[in-house]
């Protein structure tokens, strides 16, 4: 969880991670939305991978970058739990005190 959270820390990671909310897009493609040098776009690429938010695929001399939602989702969730926050969705048996 720690690895997707130092993803999201970044505002350009998590504004990587919106436009691949849109669909898969190239290496190339993502690094045009940004004026940042094609090596931090490369570093920032290797956070979100890390972090396991996103897997690629070859297209000829491209990297597409696909966005794995369900991982943040849990990540997203896990967090959330850790607080006793939604504690009653993750265990629908357990009844609430009212």
């Amino acid at each position: 969880m720690s690895q997707v959270f130092k993803a999201l820390s970044d505002p350009t990671r998590r504004r990587v991670l919106q436009l691949l909310r849109k669909g898969p897009m190239s290496a190339g493609e993502l690094s045009d939305q940004f004026d940042v040098s094609k090596p931090t776009m490369s570093a920032h690429f290797a956070v979100l991978k890390e972090a396991d938010l996103v897997h690629t695929e070859r297209d000829g001399k491209s990297v597409i970058y696909h966005l794995k939602l369900t991982v943040l989702e849990e990540a997203l969730l896990g967090f959330v739990h850790s607080f006793g926050i939604g504690a009653e969705a993750a265990d629908p048996g357990k009844e609430t005190a009212r």
